[in-house]
């Protein structure tokens, strides 16, 4: 600080609401005493010079970000799941109406799905990168270890680059619905009774 100008500089962090992807960098700012008010009088901003931005992801790479994820699956250790999504991510899992949209709620998701020893294998699916970001969605098969049983479903990954690695920022996974549709309509569910079940 000096007689009307202050000077601060150091590293700060930008989160983008579009895609929830973060980057850090470097700034300066000179504030100066102006008008009877603080004003800005230089900025400077510039992104770290190293181990910031990813470099290039393939779409090779991408799969294999469901690979650790289905490896986190084999530690049967929720946590360990857990920790393949990013801070604000969302699931909407296949077996539960809640839509998972914190840590400890994903965590007490897998808590019960793990029960079922499940592995699963992607069948088909396309792959979309984007800058810091990559979506991979398709049709992905589980075989529950417990009664060797296999169940299809829609899935959609979209991952981004968080704090220096690739996480899961959203993932969404759905029962083929063809047998549902084969079964006829399903019943009405009145509007309250629905709500319940969400809850």
């Amino acid at each position: 600080m000096g007689t009307n100008w202050a000077q601060d500089a150091g590293i700060y962090e930008f989160t983008m609401g579009i895609d929830g992807s973060t980057v850090q960098g470097r700034y300066s700012f000179v504030y100066v005493f102006e008008d009877g008010e603080w004003k800005i009088s230089h900025h400077h901003s510039s992104v770290m010079p190293e181990g910031v931005l990813p470099a290039p992801i393939s779409e090779d790479e991408v799969r294999g970000l469901f690979d650790l994820w289905n490896d986190a699956l084999a530690t049967l250790d929720s946590s360990e799941v857990a920790a393949r999504y990013s801070k604000e991510a969302v699931l909407l899992p296949t077996v539960s109406d809640l839509p998972r949209t914190n840590k400890d709620l994903i965590t007490d998701y897998f808590d019960g799905f793990l029960q079922k020893l499940p592995q699963g294998e992607i069948l088909k699916g396309d792959i979309i990168i984007g800058n810091n970001w990559a979506q991979d969605a398709g049709v992905y098969e589980f075989t529950m270890g417990v009664d060797g049983s296999k169940v299809k479903g829609r899935y959609s990954f979209v991952y981004v680059f968080e704090d220096g690695e690739w996480k899961i920022s959203h993932h969404h996974s759905s029962v083929m619905p063809e047998a549902y549709l084969a079964a006829g309509p399903a019943p009405e569910v009145a509007v309250e009774e629905e709500e319940e079940i969400l809850v």
